[in-house]
């Protein structure tokens, strides 16, 4: 009898080899192949019933239903809640709280008479317990099942007939239809495509938790998150207490939206008022220089933060770039207009930095905040602590306007600041505003005209004439 026959698949992107290969030459990734069985080539047809086509306007709409999960910050992220028979991926780094959050969705998702399914591939059912205790949310209608087939998934899912589908995570369920280990490209792309077919047939939405690989990304192949409705990323540092929801892919929904969430001994709390919340350091710490405050926009909310700079003079070499929450190739693009448009030396500069608050912003209105924040470290001088700017900086120094500047500005009023600057072709659209007072600029040099910051000594040359 012919033995199985066997390729080897590359574990990051899913490449296939008839045989083992130490590099992949898809991805570049080094000994990440796994041996797995390959598809039959004899299989048949389809076979069973029908399926029925239904109409456009048939009752397909009216099993579409949003619903809420009972957490408004998770709403936002998806869009106003879970549609029946959506499948919802979240991941994070180990710690963030996934499974926190899981469990507070499980507890206050299903309405009267519904029960919640809590599959649970990494802990025990008796570990699950505990953490539910300890956050108060232990109720009858959460079901835990402990277990790493999926085939036991599916046989309860099918009994229970809950109204909720929580799996943690996808990478612990394996097939019996594969050898390869759990977590394997084959084992995650079997039990995807198993469980995604049963929340579509059984209209149950089905929430996904996945881990996150050292480059940041979903582990396991590319083609689970084109499987799936919606893909939201848990964000944070994991010894701090805020944590962002944000969503990256959404079929029933804006793409973008994020959820504020702040974790503590009880669990995961809702933030109202985020924008206060992210500046909450910024009214009780002192205002230095280098530090800056910008409205940026996730989704449809606007959301003032704290952008920290700090320059130093580089010992060997040139100077290193730092960067947390932001971009770093336009941190090199700022640092660069900065040296070539106003002739300030920071190629010699060890530049570092952070977006406070553990969010990663990444937008292009983030720029004028980010050079203020450079030119006050530079001069050592600092930003006025009542003032908040944005806008997009182009290569010779020139800003740009941006999106949603009126949003921008009404935050920044509503939070006491007295000044905005803002590009000038924003400023003209808003012009009924009476406060906070806007300040125009055309280009960087004006906008450190304004903040008095483009005439004072460096901190080089205070130390030469020293």
């Amino acid at each position: 009898m012919p033995s199985a026959r066997t390729l080897f698949v590359c574990q990051n992107c899913g490449y296939a080899s008839p045989r083992w290969l130490g590099r992949c030459p898809e991805c570049g990734t080094w000994n990440q192949f796994v041996e797995e069985k390959a598809p039959d080539k004899d299989v048949k047809g389809p076979s069973g019933p029908m399926p029925e086509a239904v109409p456009l306007d048939g009752p397909l709409l009216d099993k579409d239903v949003r619903r809420p999960t009972g957490l408004l910050e998770l709403d936002r992220a998806l869009g106003g809640g879970l549609v029946a028979g959506s499948v919802t991926l979240l991941g994070g780094e180990p710690g963030a709280g996934k499974s926190t959050l899981a469990l507070q969705l499980s507890a206050l998702y299903p309405g009267a008479g519904e029960k919640a399914l809590y599959v649970a591939g990494e802990e025990s059912p008796q570990q699950v317990q505990m953490r539910a205790k300890r956050i108060g949310i232990v109720h009858p209608h959460i079901l835990v099942l402990g277990t790493s087939r999926v085939e036991d998934v599916q046989r309860v899912w099918e009994v229970q007939a809950p109204s909720l589908v929580v799996v943690d995570s996808i990478q612990t369920l394996a097939s019996g239809d594969f050898s390869s280990p759990p977590g394997s490209v084959g084992q995650v792309r079997a039990v995807g495509a198993r469980l995604i077919q049963q929340a579509k047939e059984s209209h149950v939405p089905l929430f996904l938790i996945g881990h996150i690989n050292k480059e940041g990304l979903l582990a396991g192949p590319k083609v689970l998150e084109h499987a799936v409705d919606t893909v939201l990323y848990f964000e944070g540092e994991r010894h701090g207490v805020q944590r962002i929801v944000r969503a990256s892919k959404n079929r029933f929904g804006p793409v973008g939206e994020i959820g504020c969430f702040e974790m503590g001994e009880g669990g995961l709390r809702e933030v109202a008022n985020p924008s206060a919340w992210f500046l909450s350091d910024f009214e009780q710490g002192s205002w230095q220089s280098g530090m800056a405050v910008t409205a940026a926009a996730e989704g449809s909310r606007p959301l003032l933060v704290e952008v920290q700079a700090l320059l130093v003079t580089a010992r060997y070499g040139p100077g290193r770039r730092t960067v947390s929450g932001f971009d770093p190739n336009r941190l090199a693009l700022l640092l660069a207009v900065l040296e070539r448009r106003l002739g300030w030396p920071l190629t010699q500069e060890d530049a570092f930095l952070k977006v406070v608050g553990g969010l990663k912003v990444e937008e292009p209105a983030m720029d004028l905040a980010v050079a203020l924040a450079l030119a006050s470290a530079y001069v050592q001088q600092p930003f006025p602590r009542d003032w908040a700017a944005f806008g997009e900086v182009g290569l010779g120094g020139e800003v740009r306007p941006v999106a949603r500047a009126e949003a921008r500005v009404k935050e920044a009023g509503r939070l006491g600041f007295r000044k905005v600057l803002l590009p000038a072709a924003n400023a003209r659209e808003l012009k009924g505003i009476g406060e906070p007072e806007l300040l125009p600029v055309q280009h960087l040099q004006e906008a450190l005209s304004f903040s008095r910051l483009s005439s004072r000594r460096s901190r080089r040359e205070t130390q030469e004439k020293l």
